[in-house]
């Protein structure tokens, strides 16, 4: 029997899983050498759509370049080695922590061609910044052989373009459509593609310009194969002794914990939200202080906080929030998830939301613990932690957990950008798990506000850079019945249902809700990943939602 697409997809998801174990087990591996070459092969076979043409020969793939770059330190490019680590005390070193601006995390470059990237998220970061960088590579050695000849000459379009590098990197002007011609013909693209990535580089906050980064990722892969100048990943001890070990999650939780404890809320009935950090504080305090009667209304006062609107409420609502119940939680266990604790006995009104009320008496007066999006694995770790009673000494407390609730961006299979998906069940990519539960959430919660809505299954991947358009396809068209694709709810569900249903930590009917908005529609070409964030289009999902959870959870 013939393998399908799907089948050969999945089984290059299953190869670089596994490779990327063994590596990490091992230590250290060249990753354009034997050892990282079946990266490399699985990679090429999955041929992901965020990767666009990472299978031609020539092309090098732009806007997935430029994806990877926000999510890699600046200057990786030029460096030859690249260590993994653990927190390990660099922090309190005079080296500057580099921060790339679409994943937190601390990185440092020690010199030239050294860069130290911290591993705080788990498994799952690891898979990320692997497949990121051996994409990287594969791109890199387009380059390199563009810029020879057939006798591996080196060609006059690489040495304008080091001429260029060394002009840009003084200070000093340079011709920028001659340029930007040398590059197009590094980099296999025709001059007008050329010019339009070099704009967008430009308006990165985190990247180094186009020129910079072909002609040092050109440079090492010219380097390794003309000098033997081995390009390495390796792996810290600290990195590989802690991983899977749940020690930042337990360092996290236990601070949200402590602070109940120390404010007398960790017997009130509590309701967790997985969201992002601005949508429930906006969303309650805006009718709080400001009296907006309806969703439309705090939707108005969101968005004008969101573009910093002139007169927007921003910095009023969270004064005001942090004298009527609001406690802010900034991260410092390395999880680079902050989270927030809302007391609704401290508000001025007895309604959390327009017409929905409180009860009366103060026990039960609901506490919120808000936490920011978690990061794949990472997900399973931190709320595993969190649902775990509260120890002190021999006394353990447990946490009146009445509610779950998971709001998330994720890609969408039906629809568009900023469409709504309420699943049902989670199908873990590459295993048979699949967790079934009741969702007090429903599609008609959503509907009649002008945005698609879609129920069924979700499927959690590995990463969202290892899927193709066979492997969606499979199981949107399938009887899966999928609608979407995320990174962490079956490790939400995990970590819920082990609490609920075996460890009885927390209640066993805990309430569940999640509902997840489209940042993408990886099927749908120009609307992957790559091709940029969701802007204002994440505004009004982002608000609908959370008005929702906390209508479902206070309506009669």
């Amino acid at each position: 029997m013939k393998r399908t697409r799907a089948q050969e997809s999945r089984a290059a998801i299953e190869r670089l899983y596994i490779t990327m174990r063994h590596l990490f087990t091992r230590g250290s591996y060249k990753p354009m050498g034997v050892s990282g070459e079946s990266l490399v092969q699985a990679l090429r076979v999955l041929s992901p759509e965020i990767y666009g043409t990472v299978t031609d020969p020539e092309k090098v793939e732009l806007d997935g370049l430029l994806y990877v770059m926000e999510r890699l330190p600046r200057g990786i490019e030029e460096c030859r080695f690249v260590r993994l680590i653990s927190r390990e005390g660099y922090e309190t070193s005079h080296l500057t922590a580099l921060v790339p601006a679409k994943r937190k995390r601390n990185c440092y470059r020690l010199d030239e061609q050294v860069m130290y990237v911290e591993m705080t998220r788990g498994r799952s970061d690891i898979y990320d910044i692997l497949t990121h960088l051996t994409f990287l590579y594969i791109e890199s050695n387009k380059i390199y052989n563009n810029s020879t000849d057939p006798k591996s000459k080196i060609s006059l379009n690489w040495t304008m373009l080091e001429e260029v590098v060394q002009k840009e990197a003084k200070g000093l002007e340079f011709d920028r459509e001659a340029a930007a011609a040398y590059l197009s013909h590094l980099i296999g693209r025709t001059y007008e593609e050329t010019v339009v990535a070099v704009e967008k580089f430009e308006k990165s906050s985190n990247s180094n310009s186009l020129f910079s980064i072909v002609y040092h990722m050109g440079k090492l892969a010219l380097e390794e194969s003309k000098h033997h100048l081995d390009r390495e990943i390796s792996f810290s001890a600290t990195l590989r002794e802690r991983i899977g070990h749940h020690v930042y999650g337990e360092l996290w939780a236990r601070r949200i914990k402590m602070n109940l404890q120390e404010l007398g809320l960790i017997k009130r009935p509590i309701h967790i939200i997985s969201a992002n950090l601005h949508s429930v504080l906006n969303t309650i305090y805006a009718y709080q202080k400001l009296g907006s009667s309806t969703y439309e209304e705090i939707e108005q006062v969101a968005m004008d906080v969101s573009v910093k609107a002139k007169g927007n409420h921003g910095k009023a609502l969270y004064d005001y929030a942090s004298k009527h119940g609001f406690v802010d939680l900034p991260d410092e266990s390395g999880t680079n998830i902050g989270a927030q604790i809302i007391d609704s006995a401290k508000f001025e009104k007895n309604e959390i939301l327009p017409g929905i009320v409180l009860p009366e008496a103060a026990d039960k007066k609901p506490v919120f613990v808000v936490m920011d999006y978690a990061f794949g694995e990472q997900a399973y770790e931190c709320f595993d932690e969190l649902l775990k009673p509260f120890k002190q000494g021999v006394q353990q407390t447990s946490l009146n957990v009445v509610s779950t609730s998971i709001m998330g961006k994720a890609g969408i299979l039906y629809g568009g950008k900023g469409d709504l998906m309420i699943p049902d069940a989670h199908v873990f990519e590459g295993t048979a798990d699949n967790y079934p539960f009741k969702n007090e959430l429903k599609k008609s919660d959503f509907e009649g506000y002008g945005l698609g809505v879609y129920s069924g299954s979700m499927v959690t991947v590995l990463g969202t850079s290892l899927q193709n358009r066979d492997i969606l396809s499979y199981f949107m068209e399938s009887s899966w019945n999928a609608i979407g694709l995320e990174m962490e709810g079956a490790h939400y569900q995990k970590a819920i249902q082990s609490a609920s249903k075996i460890r009885k930590s927390i209640r066993s009917n805990v309430k569940v809700l999640y509902a997840y908005y489209a940042s993408d529609n990886p099927l749908e070409t120009g609307s992957t990943l790559a091709s940029g964030a969701l802007g204002m289009e994440g505004v009004r999902p982002t608000y609908l939602i959370t008005y929702k959870i906390l209508e479902k959870l206070f309506s009669k």
